[in-house]
């Protein structure tokens, strides 16, 4: 039985979210209920208040002595066709305020007339009310797994619950038994009757369903945990390996033998259930191909249907561009292929399969042979960060420089054997073509100025001869300090250029960083943050809502165009970002990495606020309806009680004289006028919020529309027009309504025997229409709230439900006027309207208004 004491909790929008704990199993029968009622008895031993909303028990001895003496909240009778149905009651679940609710069955689907459709959507409805819920669910019952339980079991499950909804649990807790245990529980009659045991042990309890579900259920909370590990390893900028599941990377170069290395990737991670089989092409900095696009398509196609991913990188250096994915993706091996270059060019400048080797770190490396080994084959080409153009320059300069600095300084000193001066000049020559094209036109170049220096400055001159060996001496040291400086000069070159790239990605992480924590960035401006850092043609956040779903934009940023193959960045289940153009590099798929963990922020920022502007929406929702609610209990019964008691005086035949009949007629004609202005409101009100009231601006005169408005409130009214007023650019109907509100308002609150003076003057380019009363006024910051609907700020006995104002307020903005307050000298309260005059803005109309 519920038990109704109150327990205090934090309500309003202040009211944190609910934390959902989730006991997942592979099949009916393994504990989850009994695991769930556990933990209640662990939370209640330690003081929580626990309260159990709904538990099935199917008719289980077990289950049911299991309750015990945990309070249970009545449940939700639902009548369907004549059939009472009992469910979970959430509101009672609410009114009670728990700090945690049981809910069993988290898939299940509520029957007609309930309030939400699924017992999920229940659940959610607790958590935001603050509740803490622990429920249960059977894998089978996640929409992702169906069609694979169903090609296990032979039964299409129809009580489904997406995947989001128990991922975004705070905690999942597997209950997990072995297929032996199970069917043994089944056969001794614990989880089913004894007429149903031999049929379910023939079908849906067979050993190879029960282990196959077991395993779907392991996999699947597996793939929930790495995505937590992710998150983690993201959030701390962790770049070390963390080998908490195998994760296989295999290095693809378009080239016939990466179909094998596929292949023995996969034969690898098919050792280890759960692995992940992810493969790597790397492409030169300049974006071009190196390999055929139908072989990279294809082996694409090929890493798909092994059920891994494809991912296009692009990097200076091969090895290091593949260690760097490695090391992103935290995968625990790479595979590889033994070189296809010839012996004597490994000799010379290594393999990528050895660089991979030195640069993985504790990441095991799995080289595979194959028949292309050694043969001489032509790889890709390690390129360079240089634009083409820029090495172009630099290859030219190496050619022409040497030798056009020959013969200016031949020309220039006239003197053929002055070898030192020749010398520096040359080797300022190498310096510059390193600085200009690199390491290797460097090279080029020094070779060529030994050969001009011999040519043109050592005896005998015009031969490549040397006589002397101090200039044999001279000419070997030359070419050595070239080569060294060259050397050194294209290192410093790099690292200047990997110290402006870092220096550039930690200044945009910064500045992201500070933008999305004072909250200024949205996903859009992020979008577009993110293409104007990388140079690219579109970047798209896409979002769905399970993983059935089609992806849809939820966010975009340029067009479209380029045809290549996009790069994909993972924020969540739900949520990714493609980026079209370029092909990032893996250093900067990193950066891309961080804006989606940056993105996961927003969208959770996001989220947050959308929450509380519905709790807001429906506190002041609530708030009006309980306010609603005191009208039809009062406002409403008392002009009708005494019309009521009015008519029957009139109808029961007493005598009475004409006196007191007018008086019992008054009462009438008094009652239904409350009545009228009270539904007129009511009407105004709620057509003001759906934004259906039209206004036709014309030019009107304030000395026909104030009188009307006053003519009810005669007996109480001071009216004092000046007869020069201009005309006011309004509607006159509307703006009638504004005004006999304000006055009723007034007249209602001013003491007896003193009027209510209403004035016009003119004020600028507007008519000022001022309703003064000598009332009690009201404070600052009851001001602030007067023209909110349902507000009365005193007991008077006739005060209406508080519409006046706030229909004045909202018919005001609707012909393009203004209301406020402000005190009457000597006491009271004066109400201002200040009207647009015909000269002022331009008359409009058939104008459309939306909500005020």
């Amino acid at each position: 039985m519920t038990d109704a004491r109150p327990v205090p909790r934090v309500d309003g929008e202040n009211a944190p979210r609910g934390r959902l704990t989730v006991y997942l199993g592979a099949a009916p029968g393994v504990g989850k209920t009994f695991a769930m009622l556990d933990e209640a008895e662990r939370r209640r031993a330690r003081g929580t208040d626990v309260v159990i909303g709904l538990v099935e028990t199917h008719g289980r001895k077990a289950t049911a002595a299991k309750i015990g003496d945990l309070e249970v909240i009545d449940r939700l009778v639902i009548e369907h066709r004549g059939v009472e149905i009992a469910d979970l009651d959430v509101d009672g679940v609410i009114r009670r305020s728990p700090q945690v609710v049981l809910v069993d069955e988290l898939a299940h689907t509520n029957p007609p007339g309930a309030p939400r459709a699924k017992r999920w959507q229940d659940i959610h409805a607790l958590l935001e009310a603050g509740i803490d819920v622990v429920t249960t669910v059977n894998v089978q019952h996640l929409a992702s797994l169906v069609d694979d339980v169903e090609a296990i079991t032979g039964v299409r499950q129809r009580e489904t619950v997406p995947d989001q909804v128990v991922r975004d649990a705070d905690q999942i807790q597997l209950v997990d038994l072995s297929p032996q245990q199970l069917r043994r529980r089944l056969a001794h009659g614990n989880i089913y009757r004894a007429e149903q045991v031999d049929a379910s042990l023939n079908r849906y309890f067979r050993e190879g369903n029960l282990t196959a579900l077991r395993e779907l259920a392991l996999l699947w909370l597996a793939d929930r945990v790495d995505d937590a590990l992710t998150r983690y390893r993201s959030d701390h900028a962790i770049d070390a390996t963390w080998p908490a599941r195998e994760r296989i990377v295999v290095a693809v170069t378009g080239g016939d033998e990466s179909e094998g290395l596929i292949r023995r990737a996969s034969r690898i991670a098919q050792r280890a259930a759960g692995s992940e089989l992810v493969a790597v092409h790397v492409l030169p900095t300049d974006g071009l191909p190196s390999a055929p696009p139908a072989a990279i398509a294809a082996q694409r196609l090929q890493i798909e249907s092994l059920g891994g991913t494809f991912h296009t990188v692009t990097g200076e250096d091969v090895a290091a561009a593949v260690v760097d994915f490695a090391r992103g993706v935290n995968a625990t091996m790479i595979v590889v292929g033994v070189s296809r270059h010839s012996r004597w060019r490994q000799a010379l400048s290594g393999s990528s399969a050895d660089a991979i080797a030195r640069l993985s770190g504790a990441i095991d490396v799995h080289l595979v042979t194959h028949e292309g080994a050694g043969a001489g084959v032509r790889g890709p080409s390690r390129t360079s960060s240089m634009s083409p153009a820029r090495r172009t320059a630099g290859w030219v300069a190496a050619v022409v420089s040497p030798i056009v600095v020959a013969l200016i300084s031949e020309a220039g000193t006239g003197a053929a054997e002055d070898l030192s001066t020749a010398l520096m000049l040359q080797l300022a020559v190498v310096v510059a073509v390193a600085l200009i094209g690199g390491l290797w036109p460097a090279i080029v170049s020094a070779v060529l100025s030994f050969l001009t220096l011999n040519l043109l400055h050592t005896e005998p001159t015009g031969r490549l001869a040397i006589d002397q060996p101090r200039d044999v001496l001279a000419l070997v040291v030359f070419v050595a300090v070239a080569g060294a400086v060259a050397s050194v000069v294209d290192l410093s070159a790099r690292r200047t250029v990997q110290a402006y790239r870092a220096r550039a990605e930690a200044s945009t992480l910064a500045a992201l960083s500070r933008s999305v924590l004072s909250g200024e960035d949205t996903a859009e401006a992020i979008v577009r943050r993110l293409r104007a850092v990388f140079v690219l043609d579109q970047v798209c956040l896409e979002s769905r809502d399970d993983a059935r779903s089609p992806w849809k934009p939820l966010a975009v940023s340029g067009d479209a165009d380029d045809q290549r193959e996009p790069t994909i960045v993972d924020i969540d289940d739900a949520h990714r970002m493609v980026l079209r153009g370029r092909t990032l590099a893996a250093s900067d798929r990193e950066v891309a990495e961080a804006f989606g963990s940056q993105m996961r922020i927003v969208l959770e920022h996001r989220r947050l606020r959308e929450e509380a502007a519905g709790a807001r929406k429906l506190e002041v929702s609530e708030r009006a309806r309980t306010a609603l609610l005191a009208a039809v209990s009062h406002d409403l019964r008392t002009p009708l009680a005494a019309i009521r008691a009015a008519v029957d005086g009139l109808s029961a035949g007493v005598p009475m004289t004409d006196g007191d009949r007018q008086t019992l007629t008054a009462t009438i004609q008094d009652g239904t006028s409350r009545l009228e202005r009270l539904i007129d409101n009511l009407l105004d009100l709620s057509r003001l919020q759906v934004g259906s009231v039209q206004a036709r601006l014309r030019a009107s005169s304030l000395e026909e529309v104030v009188p009307a408005a006053v003519e009810p409130w005669n007996a109480w009214v001071s009216l004092s027009l000046p007869e020069d007023l201009p005309p006011v650019a309004t509607d006159p109907g509307l703006l009638e309504r504004v005004v006999e509100n304000l006055v009723s308002n007034a007249v209602r609150h001013s003491p007896l025997g003193t009027p209510v003076v209403v004035t016009a003057s003119t004020d600028g380019g507007e008519a000022v229409i001022r309703v003064v009363d000598q009332g009690p006024g009201l404070s600052d910051d009851r001001k602030a709230q007067m023209f909110e609907a349902f507000q009365r700020f005193d007991a008077v006995a006739d005060g209406g439900v508080g519409l006046g104002l706030a229909v004045a307020q909202g018919l005001a903005q609707v012909v393009g006027a203004t209301v406020s307050a402000e005190d009457t000298p000597g006491g009271g309260l004066t109400m201002l309207v200040a009207v647009p005059l015909v000269s002022s803005p331009p008359v409009r109309e058939d104008a459309g208004v939306g909500e005020p």
